[in-house]
């Protein structure tokens, strides 16, 4: 155990001691083996490489080698990756050249591993004018798709700023999915982000009201299923996700893309399930590794003893705005040893202040995530001393 100086949230400090032995994996009996009652993605983050000497918000450079082992890491705990997504930073300082790079070496990775992996597909490569037109966004969605299934990756269809901004209306948005959708050649996953997530797409599919929303993917679902595996939707409200759940064609999985409310819905009901796709499990993967595992075993009450002691870590990380949650993403990368810095493409680690940190600490400790808490102890001292905090 050790005990360091904190702060609290009106500045004063206080001594905690950690209360966690580490080797999480160990404890948890992580085997890596395949899991099999769930399909779970990590939706994983990119390691950026501090020292660059570019222009860090314009120009920032990715450390490809720190990248690629963090998914391998994920690999080896039987976890799937989502690339390319929100998570690495996808239109927050991930642009397209270089998230195809990304999508390239990750699927590479993947094929030489046997991991799992999909990828994001947008059209984050317009610049957002008013200019842009739909058939502009149907090109853009088109050489995306193309890339990534050129590649060999299934494609994660990403909601699009361009869209939100130059649709006038659901029929619009039935047009556009509908011409992409006929061109894939494999069953691809819809990916409904909401704006708590990204105001950029607020009103997506042309309602604002939630539930009129639905219905109009619903629609979409339906008339393309064949060329559907699934849909996450990261809206933060459970009950939506179940109703809409309720509704998919038989053969179109629901993916929970809510980090408030994992363990239930993952865990599900007498009338079905989520599967995962859910950036949480970047942070928390160890713990969704072997929670998913013991629901592989029948095992139900470990598998919610295992998920739920996370849930206030989460909450904590994605807290509003919300947007800002891959700062506390990367801190638990850092904390727990995965990259040797706490720097972010597009200098996003300053997005929350040092007493959210100190927190994530704290939970990530109780939650018994820090694999080393000695040496995380070490890294959060470091972090506090450059805030002035001594």
């Amino acid at each position: 155990m050790v005990t360091l100086k904190l702060p609290h949230e009106d500045g004063s400090l206080y001594a905690y001691t950690t209360q966690s032995e580490g080797s999480y994996a160990g404890k948890a009996g992580i085997t890596g083996k395949p899991l099999k009652s769930r399909i779970a993605f990590s939706a994983a983050h990119v390691a950026c490489d501090p020292l660059a000497n570019t222009d860090p918000l314009a120009n920032a450079q990715v450390d490809w080698d720190a990248t690629m082992a963090y998914r391998r890491y994920l690999w080896s705990l039987g976890l799937s990756v989502a690339e390319a997504m929100d998570t690495a930073q996808r239109g927050m300082g991930l642009g397209w050249e270089t998230s195809k790079e990304l999508i390239q070496r990750s699927v590479a990775e993947a094929r030489a591993v046997g991991g799992h992996i999909a990828c994001g597909a947008g059209t984050d490569q317009l610049i957002p004018n008013s200019q842009i037109t739909l058939a502009n966004i149907e090109q853009a969605y088109e050489e995306q798709c193309a890339f990534v299934e050129r590649h060999g990756g299934q494609i994660i269809l990403m909601a699009s700023r361009a869209l939100a901004r130059a649709a006038k209306g659901p029929d619009d948005y039935e047009r556009i999915y509908g011409r992409i959708l006929h061109q894939v050649s494999q069953p691809v996953i819809l990916h409904w982000l909401g704006d708590m997530f990204d105001p950029a797409l607020k009103g997506y599919w042309g309602q604002d009201s939630l539930d009129q929303a639905m219905e109009v993917c619903l629609r979409i679902i339906r008339t393309h299923a064949d060329k559907i595996d699934g849909i996450k939707i990261s809206l933060l409200d459970a009950d939506k996700e179940i109703a809409m759940r309720r509704l998919l064609p038989q053969n179109v999985r629901m993916y929970t893309g809510d980090d408030f409310n994992y363990p239930t819905l993952i865990a599900g009901d007498e009338q079905g399930y989520s599967h995962a796709l859910l950036g949480i499990f970047d942070a928390i993967a160890p713990a969704a590794a072997a929670a998913i595992q013991a629901l592989d075993e029948g095992d139900l009450n470990r598998y919610s003893h295992l998920l739920e002691k996370t849930v206030p870590l989460a909450r904590h990380i994605f807290q509003k705005p919300t947007s800002s949650y891959k700062t506390g993403i990367v801190f638990m990368a850092y904390l727990n040893g995965h990259q040797t810095h706490f720097r972010m493409i597009a200098g996003a680690e300053s997005s929350r202040s040092v007493i959210h940190l100190a927190r994530i600490f704290t939970l990530a400790d109780q939650a018994g995530l820090l694999i080393n808490p000695e040496e995380a102890a070490k890294r959060m001292q470091q972090v506090l001393l450059l805030s002035g905090v001594h």
